[in-house]
């Protein structure tokens, strides 16, 4: 039900804003007069043929293909169309990624309710919603990019490496590297969570439930006196009594508490113990994953670059500040980071051990600041496109005197520090590390600035950083609506002109 009752949200404004884009912005616009016309070709039969400007795989152009195919019987049904290429027009291309939207609600309710099985149905619908209306992932639901189509894969995999089908996941990673490239890395990330998962025990919250009883991964054994039975209301997650809920929990904390003595060394010498011991095992169930990264690893030998065209404009770059604007921005994303109690948790692991924090803030600070110093990349095209927010907000805030962007780094630190925090009360260290390096290898070699590059590691820091109380949820969802209606507004009808150029002109992203 729960799943129903997240498409059916999301439905409220996927169609009647789709429909008021097309109204009003029936033409291409910005990336899409790449895209739309690349899968115009590829409707009419010609796959030999390619936009040398256009950066990723023609992924997206596949997928939309059968999208269209469903649709054509019906269209020259009621002669709205007569022939298959005449049925790719842009709304209709733009309506693939409105169904995607539809996907990307439903995958992230499923990995929300996998990851956390105990989790009152109504918290897990207003988490999925809450996440369908990310202004990053909401805005480009309505136009032909191919955000929300790597999200979709790319949630999809993870799912199913999840649910233990690791070669149906690892034909998700090639669909998802194939629509975007830099996906490969997100596909060795989700290999890394699953490793974690089989030899470390799992993630520090999650509980194996089946249709019987539950166990922790952790050696945990529940006597026969406290252990339970769920009926048939397991897949809505609803314990039977407020016992049980009890026990659950405690259960819950009881292996919370183990892990979080564990240190960073011994995990990574667990991992490895275990890894030795089930060497063969590991080797034919990760398989499927190696054949993907070394099929992609040849193509990037063949093709000389990880990107496909405009190889001048996208050189790979040591573009270290963006971690730092990946942190401010998905700190402020996501409120439960700017809170009062976040900050009070924070300084109390920090006064734990006084010496040893003063080093590590040092630390940080001494990154951060080498990192705005000297790997801050100014990409041409930020200073000459002002249709895109991050052109004012490098020359309003970051470039507004010359000491601001060094006043920032606290902030960027403390932001980091936070995420941290917030996900060391749910993951394991090693866990956390992962996402740091996978979200470190996606950022640091784009050199432009674009803020849709944070939506796959933003989505699997909110998936991982539990937010159980619905006024944080409903806190954080308000704060997106208000986002997107006014990027939506500010698209749609404050519209200007270049004197240079022809053509009309809108606010993005």
């Amino acid at each position: 039900m729960g799943r129903i009752a997240v498409a059916a949200i999301v439905s409220l404004w996927v169609v009647p804003i789709s429909v008021l884009m097309n109204h009003i912005v029936p033409e291409p616009y910005m990336d899409e007069i790449f895209h739309v016309p690349q899968a115009q070709q590829y409707c009419k039969g010609n796959f030999r043929s390619w936009d040398p400007m256009i950066t990723t795989p023609p992924g997206l152009y596949y997928l939309s293909l059968a999208h269209v195919a469903y649709l054509f019987p019906g269209m020259s049904f009621i002669k709205a169309a007569t022939s298959f290429s005449e049925v790719c027009s842009t709304s209709i291309l733009r309506s693939f990624n409105g169904v995607l939207a539809f996907l990307c609600s439903v995958l992230a309710y499923e990995i929300i309710t996998h990851l956390r099985p105990a989790l009152d149905e109504g918290k897990a619908t207003l988490y999925a919603v809450v996440l369908a209306l990310f202004p990053l992932h909401w805005f480009f639901t309505f136009l032909y990019y191919t955000d929300v189509a790597s999200l979709g894969a790319v949630l999809a995999m993870y799912l199913a490496c999840l649910k233990k089908k690791y070669w149906f996941s690892a034909l998700l990673g090639v669909m998802a590297v194939v629509i975007r490239q830099t996906n490969i890395v997100w596909m060795l990330f989700v290999c890394c969570c699953e490793v974690i998962n089989i030899t470390l025990g799992g993630q520090r919250d999650k509980i194996d439930v089946d249709d019987t009883d539950f166990s922790t991964r952790k050696n945990v054994e529940l006597t026969p006196a406290n252990s339970i039975t769920l009926g048939s209301n397991l897949r809505k997650r609803k314990l039977r009594s407020s016992v049980d809920n009890g026990i659950l929990l405690m259960s819950t904390r009881s292996v919370s508490s183990q892990k979080l003595t564990s240190g960073f060394l011994d995990e990574i010498k667990a991992i490895f113990l275990r890894l030795w011991q089930m060497k063969l095992e590991a080797l034919v169930s990760f398989s499927p994953f190696i054949l993907v990264l070394a099929a992609f690893i040849a193509f990037v030998r063949w093709n000389g670059s990880v990107v496909l065209g405009a190889k001048e404009a996208h050189a790979v770059s040591p573009h270290f500040a963006q971690i730092m604007y990946f942190g401010l921005f998905s700190a402020l994303m996501a409120p439960m980071h700017c809170s009062l109690s976040q900050a009070v948790d924070l300084f109390r692991s920090m006064s734990r051990n006084k010496f040893l924090t003063l080093f590590q803030l040092s630390l940080a600070l001494g990154a951060g600041f080498i990192s705005i110093h000297f790997f801050s990349i100014v990409h041409p095209y930020l200073l000459a496109d002002n249709r895109h927010y991050p052109f004012y907000l490098w020359r309003k805030v970051i470039k507004a005197h010359w000491s601001m962007n060094y006043l920032l780094i606290p902030l960027y630190v403390y932001s980091w520090l936070s995420i941290i925090t917030r996900l060391g009360k749910f993951q394991r260290k090693i866990w956390v590390l992962a996402f740091f390096l996978a979200t470190a290898a996606v950022l640091v070699p784009a050199p432009l600035i674009e803020f849709r590059y944070y939506t796959i590691p933003f989505f699997f820091l909110m998936l991982h950083s539990h937010t159980d109380d619905y006024q944080s949820l409903l806190f954080t969802g308000f704060l997106y609506i208000t986002i997107n209606i006014f990027t939506m507004m500010m698209f749609l009808y404050r519209p200007f002109h270049w004197s240079h150029e022809p053509g009309t002109q809108r606010f993005i992203w």
